[in-house]
């Protein structure tokens, strides 16, 4: 997309929504596409072109779908199905539809064949854009009783839909070669400092707030929503996510060796894939070594390991502990000593780069607690970026669920007891989804995301 970041929309503001709630405010709408397909090309612009059509990920799409799914869904989402605009060309709206999300034994079997040349998916790409933003610019985008297009939802799904998958495309570009990718002059991961002691916190038991309701903030998915209250009896909490170091003592007691600290699935999981070691690791002259973005790292010992939930959930049964759930980590990083619910675990002040590492800062995870002013008020560090943290709550609704009409399937094809919540965030987790009631879910097998975990104790009264 050739885009014209000279307009003069900027100041724009529609009228606000019939009913209360957050105005919809075209001109940010706007400003944010640019800025999204703006970073989608720079991500791809890291890839050399012997990349393009490779899956590094035998679980996911090689890298040229989703240079062309990401406008797609734009253009199919808002302008097709939510305007009724005629298509570009069915047959690559069809191709680059939607994603996939394949058990681990179907990995041999999710290729859709030949795929375009870049050039034809390049100029499909530019003029999908290019009807979005003639959309975005003159369309009516806030129509009460449409159900696309109530509080812009589908002009919100797209923004959202694009910030997600540009982490789908960063923990892709990890798993590739260091020689398929272009490293940034700017490229210097903070390795330095030692793993900080770890500290179990008490938190009492309360009421810990989930979800949100529909008009409460500008837009939720609709696995979020409605919010209800729920409670949580006392519990222990890890101050710190688990360290590469304290992971490290796992793996060299033998961990990945004894089927006792891990579910039968997993455990044959673990045979069948020989997993040794965390995905983000590997050993080179008989030293650990981290798979850094652009390069192999000695093993920064002060790092959040990095983990499927399967490896989580074992480390913590052989320290004879648990996963949170769900309830205890928005208790652990949302509640108050007196009751009231934060925005952010450290208050209400808005994100920024003193209080975690989030929003496409980093490449690179950065040393556990190295963020104070992001503490929670238990005083429990990085529970909203460095890494996404594993729960023990499985993926499905609340109470009251309706799906979302702009994105039915978005949460409802996952409530299949087969996908575990994760809280908080990862560096390559956008701002925007920093929200209290964001939820993402992975299988508990999956190794490849910036996931990691702190264990969890029940405290007897």
């Amino acid at each position: 997309m050739e885009a014209d970041t000279t307009r003069g929309h900027g100041a724009s503001r529609d009228a606000s929504r019939q009913g209360g709630g957050p105005a919809f405010d075209r001109g940010s709408a706007i400003d944010r596409y640019f800025r999204n397909r703006a970073h989608t090309r720079a991500l791809f612009d890291l890839l050399d072109d012997e990349a393009y059509y490779s899956r590094p990920i035998a679980l996911r799409h090689p890298f040229v779908f989703y240079e062309g799914h990401l406008p797609t869904f734009s253009f199919n989402t808002l302008a097709k199905r939510a305007l009724g605009e005629p298509g570009i060309d069915a047959r690559l709206e069809q191709l680059f539809a939607r994603g996939i999300d394949p058990h681990e034994s179907h990995s041999g079997a999710v290729d859709s064949g030949a795929w375009p040349s870049r050039d034809e998916v390049r100029q499909f790409a530019n003029e999908a854009d290019r009807r979005v933003v003639a959309a975005l610019e003159g369309a009516d985008l806030e129509r009460p009783g449409h159900p696309l297009l109530e509080r812009a939802e589908a002009v919100y799904t797209i923004l959202e839909h694009e910030a997600m998958h540009q982490e789908t495309l960063r923990y892709m570009c990890h798993r590739l070669p260091m020689r398929q990718k272009h490293r940034p002059t700017a490229y210097a991961p903070l390795t330095r400092g030692t793993a900080p002691a770890q500290q179990w916190i008490a938190v009492p038991a309360g009421r810990a707030r989930l979800g949100v309701d529909a008009g409460e903030i500008p837009f939720s998915w609709d696995n979020e929503r409605p919010a209800f209250e729920a409670d949580v009896p006392a519990f222990a909490i890890e101050r710190h996510d688990t360290t590469n170091a304290a992971y490290l003592e796992f793996v060299e007691a033998g961990g990945y060796r004894e089927p006792r600290w891990w579910r039968p699935d997993d455990w044959s999981w673990i045979r069948r894939e020989s997993v040794r070691h965390p995905a983000f690791w590997t050993q080179l002259g008989g030293e650990w070594q981290w798979r850094g973005m652009f390069e192999m790292l000695p093993l920064p010992r002060s790092w959040p390991v990095y983990v499927s939930w399967a490896e989580a959930n074992a480390f913590a049964r052989w320290r004879g502990a648990r996963l949170p759930t769900e309830a205890e980590f928005q208790r652990a990083a949302y509640a108050s000593d007196g009751g009231a619910q934060r925005q952010f675990p450290w208050g209400g002040e808005p994100p920024d780069l003193r209080r975690g590492v989030f929003d496409f800062s980093s490449w690179d995870p950065e040393p556990a607690g190295s963020h104070p002013a992001g503490r929670s008020a238990w005083g429990l560090d990085d529970l909203v970026g460095n890494g996404w943290e594993w729960t023990s709550t499985v993926f499905a609704p609340f109470p009251g669920f309706r799906p979302l009409p702009s994105y039915p399937e978005y949460s409802a094809d996952f409530f299949d007891g087969e996908h575990a919540v994760l809280k908080g965030a990862s560096p390559a987790t956008a701002r925007e989804l920093l929200r209290p009631s964001f939820r993402n879910w992975f299988r508990p097998r999956y190794p490849h995301i910036y996931a990691t975990f702190r264990c969890a104790r029940t405290v007897n009264a």
